[in-house]
């Protein structure tokens, strides 16, 4: 049996179809149809569902990501409205979700005000109990913001402020086989300590090219490795 599960990440819904010059309502149609033709058992949402953070744009996203939003879990990102994208996704607000042996934890890395991330002692102490009570073999964790140097033109002062917090939690379970996010508009791998890293493209538009939109689909073997596919449209 396949398992897997696709990621989408920085859709930027808005009011207004037109957001940095492209009609991201229509990007994020784009890349639903897309989807809907593969074979995956959940889909990940990482951050910046919203442009501006209005209820109304989470309607309007609600009814673009219909045909694919069974099994999902959606995570805030520094432009999204917290109690609207909460109120608009309650059951799938920060959820895990698990595949086989496989669990995937959420992990709320974004600030009040601020483009940065920064996760905070409370979240860190919840990610380790999460951790510990897995009864999963193997774990991804999925935040918002980069927790490592992009290594490319993106500023990464707008990344994860205390990633060295957050690889001191994580470090010390070797059943994590993986860490994802979005927020850079870019997709690339990493490898760090036998961990992967990835980052998923966004569905507007990449700050550093291709000029095309994209998204992830991971691969979940039974001996813990999972592999990439970025999906450029």
């Amino acid at each position: 049996m396949n398992n897997s599960f696709i990621q989408i990440s920085d859709n930027h819904i808005d009011d207004e179809k037109n957001v940095w010059g492209t009609d991201s309502q229509k990007n994020l149609s784009t890349i639903v149809k897309s989807i809907s033709s593969r074979n995956y058992n959940a889909l990940i949402i990482s951050g910046d569902l919203a442009h501006n953070g209005t209820a109304s744009s989470y309607s309007i996203f609600k009814k673009i990501i219909r045909p694919i939003s069974s099994n999902l879990s959606i995570l805030p990102g520094n432009h999204d409205n917290k109690l609207n994208l909460s109120s608009a996704f309650s059951e799938h607000y920060l959820t895990k979700i698990t595949i086989a042996d496989w669990e995937i934890i959420s992990i709320d890395s974004v600030q009040d005000i601020k483009t940065s991330g920064f996760i905070r002692k409370d979240e860190l102490e919840l990610l380790t109990e999460k951790i510990l009570s897995s009864t999963k073999k193997f774990i991804v964790l999925c935040l918002h913001h980069p927790p490592i140097s992009m290594q490319s033109n993106w500023d990464d002062k707008k990344s994860l402020e205390n990633s060295d917090n957050f690889f001191n939690t994580i470090d010390k379970f070797s059943k994590i086989k993986a860490v994802i996010w979005g927020h850079a508009h870019q997709g690339s791998e990493f490898i760090r300590n036998d961990v992967k890293l990835f980052s998923c493209p966004s569905t507007t538009l990449q700050f550093n090219g291709p000029e095309m939109i994209g998204f992830n689909h991971y691969n979940l073997s039974d001996e813990g490795e999972i592999n990439c596919e970025t999906v450029w449209l």
